[in-house]
């Protein structure tokens, strides 16, 4: 589980071969431009489909930047979906994704976008294999995402916090928070570490955000994200447990999460002018909606019998009204 939502009908993956081998055509027949214009609109339907939240607030980046953001989400989207969507066992999932991760070094191998695809990298991959040539993503961050989904494959139990976040969160959330930085840049040169750390803050944050609203799911995948120690805390024993005492000892836990989300958040928000300017907008919206879902969590008595949303005029509300004619050229594919 990435920091993506789910907030629409998974594609079978069939589909996802076929969208790759449409777009492979036309990528192959045109121009070096035109073929990276193919996988942006590409890409750009695969975040349409798959997050509103992040779709919105992406709108509000410089045109380049939305574009290279737009083509990252389609590139983790894909992977993601095979540990969590795909019909297939524990061995077919590794195998695609060591597939996938084929693909990823022979399109980093390559001299450029079309020359990937000649050699076979999926679509997605050459994009952005382009993106990490753009703006200088080091090779080992995409890895570390895949060893992430692999452990989605073969899940394992997180003794502590520091656990959760340096054997899975930093994979599978931190290093999207870096490829992000490095196509938002910085407001200085000299503040694009501040930028790294500040984004670190936020991608832990967005992915606690959503293990503590999926508890519920994640536990009919096998998998539980809550740290041993915050369950223990609770009295849970046996996340899997059907029991009524296990379920509030698991929804108490899941705002225990939110709590430390918050706070991430917070954190974040304080570096946000390490960023630079033109990016500050979409990443301060991302912040708030997200913050948003968050504190409804906080909230919520539901424990992990409801799954918390937010609103679409809730999502709006942080982002700036002078430039919400954006959002629905964004949905007819400009």
């Amino acid at each position: 589980m990435g920091i993506k939502t789910n907030e629409a009908a998974a594609w079978p993956e069939s589909r996802w071969i076929e969208f790759d081998a449409r777009l492979r055509r036309r990528a192959l027949g045109a121009s070096d431009a035109a073929a990276w214009s193919w996988i942006v609109r590409a890409a750009r339907c695969v975040m349409r489909s798959f997050t509103t939240s992040f779709f919105i607030v992406s709108r509000f980046l410089p045109r380049a930047k939305r574009d290279m953001v737009e083509v990252v989400y389609a590139a983790v989207r894909q992977p993601d979906e095979v540990v969590d969507s795909f019909p297939l066992d524990a061995a077919g999932r590794l195998q695609r994704l060591e597939a996938w991760g084929a693909g990823y070094e022979t399109a980093r191998a390559a001299g450029g976008l079309r020359a990937a695809l000649a050699a076979g990298a999926p679509c997605f991959l050459a994009g952005f294999a382009e993106v990490m040539r753009r703006t200088g993503i080091p090779a080992d961050h995409y890895r570390a995402f895949l060893q992430a989904m692999r452990q989605d494959v073969q899940p394992q139990p997180f003794s502590t916090m520091d656990d959760l976040v340096d054997s899975y969160v930093y994979g599978s959330a931190v290093v999207v928070g870096y490829f992000l930085t490095h196509i938002y840049g910085a407001s200085a040169p000299g503040r694009f570490d501040t930028a790294l750390r500040v984004a670190r803050h936020l991608g832990i944050a967005l992915q606690l955000t959503n293990f503590a609203r999926d508890v519920s799911e994640d536990l009919q995948r096998g998998r539980v994200y809550l740290p041993l120690d915050m369950l223990h805390a609770e009295g849970v024993t046996d996340p899997f447990a059907r029991d009524a005492a296990t379920r509030d000892g698991l929804g108490r836990a899941a705002r225990r999460l939110a709590a430390a989300a918050a706070d991430g958040y917070r954190r974040a928000s304080e570096g946000l002018d390490a960023f630079a300017a033109d990016s500050r907008v979409a990443i301060r919206a991302c912040m708030d909606v997200y913050g948003l879902l968050n504190r409804r969590i906080l909230e919520s008595r539901d424990g992990i019998d409801r799954r918390e949303s937010v609103p679409l005029r809730e999502k709006l509300r942080p982002l700036p009204i002078s430039k919400y004619w954006r959002i629905p050229l964004g949905y007819l594919g400009a």
